[in-house]
Parts: structure tokens; C-alpha cells; sequence
């Protein structure tokens, strides 16, 4: 098992990633007792309440050597203690440094509990939108899954029907006319995710540029902008009806993408200019 604590920096560097063992990011559970949980209006981005004093009876959701990191307000009595359990359980668990009040006080990201993100009651929460995504309406399902709700369903029906089956599905529409999560003046559903959810992140900021350059014509906004329009069409072309596929091909480019923002995108390439003498 890895070490009992981790700080928010190094918790923060983990963020966008997929969870995929050792190497990707963690499993964030807040374990803030009730009352503590349901006065705090904002989360660290993809972590879920649960309560660790029932732990025997969810820990089978955590995938076979997935690594958890438990919050608390301070990273004291509660997170550690929910650590220690989970450990004893066979879990890879860490508590944050100093819980809730030192990520804030960082600095760091933030997610606002609404729609559903955030709920005490274990529910992933679920999405829906227009059938054939091809760049906000995958862009958005990665956002989603990588910052608000790591468990998140996502559903694709014909464009009609999106805001009955929202009811149906007791699901959120977005990227459709008539809803609350969609485009805006010349801001796109992407932008609209950031903004309603006051998620503030530099390297997701250049990515929703991206985006919303690809997703509204406006190559201009980034020069990669053109060169994600001509990615997506082409997982469209490879992908036809099948709406998932579309969608696990995406979350690949999306990871790229946000991992170039956020580490790579002042680095240049070129071929060497001096080449071996005969």
C-alpha cells in the first residue's frame, strides 16, 4: 500500500486523469460526518460522500487495487479513521493533509453540489442528450466523468425526445435547445458545465477554448481547434451509430488534450536540423 497521507498538491496533480490503478487518479470519498457534509456547498471535484462507518457494506465498489483518498473538514479524526478502516478492509486508502479547509485554502478546484452531484444517497448521476456526438456532446460526458461524478450514465436519443426522456430516465438534458445546461450566446455546453458547476481550472479553461472553437466554427479561438474538429469528425466517421463507442474513442483525445494543457503545451517539436554527415 502507498503512504497514510497524501497533500492537496500532489492529490491536485491526479485530477483529469482516468481511474486506471496505480498511475491514474483516485478514488475521492468524503467522509464528513452528516451534518459537517450537508453545510459545505462544494466538493473537491469527483469525490462522492460516503459513510465510512458503513464501509463493509459499499467497499466491494472499489475496483481491486484502485487507490482511495478519504476527506474530511480537517484531515483529522474522521478521514484518518475512515483511512485506517479502509486499509484494514485491504483498500490502498490515504487521507488528505488537512482535509476540505487546505485544498481551499490552496487555491484548488472546486465543484459545486448541484443537479444531483454531490447527493448522500450513492446515486451516479445520469445524462442525456442528442444521438451521433461529435464534440460537445462527448466533451461534455469526459468533463463530467472526470470532475463532477466518475460513476456518470450517459444516454443519446433522437433529438426530439431528449427533454422527455430526461423525465423518463430522471436524467439531465443538455446540449439541446430548451434547457438550462446548453449553449449561450457564443459560449457552448462545455462552458456552460464550468460556469454552473464554478469549476476554475487554467488547463481546463484552454481546453474549453478548444472546444468551443471546434464546436461552433470558430477556428480562430485556438490553432488546435481545427485539428480537434477534424479528430472528432473523423471518430464519428469510424464510430456511425454506435453512440458509445463514439464516446470511449473521445474520452481518449479529451485525456490528451487536457493533459497537453496542463503539462505540455508550451513544449515544441521538431525535426533535428543537423543531421549525420556521411
Amino acid at each position: 500500500m502507498g503512504s497514510f497521507t497524501i497533500s492537496p498538491s500532489d492529490l491536485y496533480a491526479t485530477l483529469g486523469r482516468p481511474n486506471m490503478g496505480s498511475s491514474g487518479a483516485p478514488t475521492i470519498l468524503d467522509v464528513c460526518k452528516c451534518e459537517d457534509y450537508d453545510v459545505e456547498p462544494q466538493l473537491i471535484p469527483g469525490a462522492r460522500w460516503r459513510d465510512h462507518q458503513l464501509a463493509a457494506q459499499w467497499v466491494h465498489e472499489i475496483p481491486r487495487g484502485q487507490r482511495v483518498v478519504t476527506v474530511c473538514v480537517r484531515g483529522k479524526k474522521v478521514s484518518q479513521a475512515a483511512a485506517a478502516e479502509l486499509r484494514l478492509l485491504g483498500v490502498d486508502a490515504a487521507a488528505l493533509i488537512g482535509g476540505m479547509e487546505a485544498w481551499k485554502a490552496a487555491g484548488l478546484p472546486t465543484v459545486a453540489k448541484r443537479l444531483g452531484i454531490g447527493n448522500r444517497d450513492g446515486r451516479a448521476s445520469r445524462w442525456v442528450t442528442r444521438i451521433l456526438p461529435k464534440i460537445d456532446r462527448i466533451a461534455c460526458p469526459w468533463l463530467i466523468t472526470r470532475f463532477l461524478d466518475p460513476a456518470a450514465r450517459f444516454f443519446y436519443v433522437e433529438p426530439a425526445h431528449v427533454i422527455e426522456s430526461a423525465k423518463e430516465l430522471s436524467a439531465i438534458p443538455y446540449d439541446v435547445d430548451g434547457v438550462e445546461l446548453t449553449h449561450r450566446g457564443e459560449r457552448d455546453s462545455f462552458d456552460a458545465i464550468l460556469e454552473d458547476f464554478g469549476l476554475k481550472d487554467a488547463a481546463l479553461e484552454r481546453l474549453a477554448t478548444i472546444v468551443r472553437g471546434a464546436d461552433t466554427a470558430r477556428l480562430d479561438l485556438a490553432p488546435e481547434a481545427a485539428g480537434l474538429l477534424a479528430i472528432s469528425l473523423g471518430i464519428s466517421h469510424q464510430s456511425g451509430p454506435e453512440d458509445h463507442e463514439a464516446l470511449e474513442r473521445g474520452f481518449q483525445v479529451y485525456d490528451a488534450l487536457y493533459a497537453w494543457a496542463r503539462y505540455a503545451a508550451g513544449e515544441t517539436h521538431n525535426w533535428p536540423a543537423t543531421k549525420l554527415k556521411a
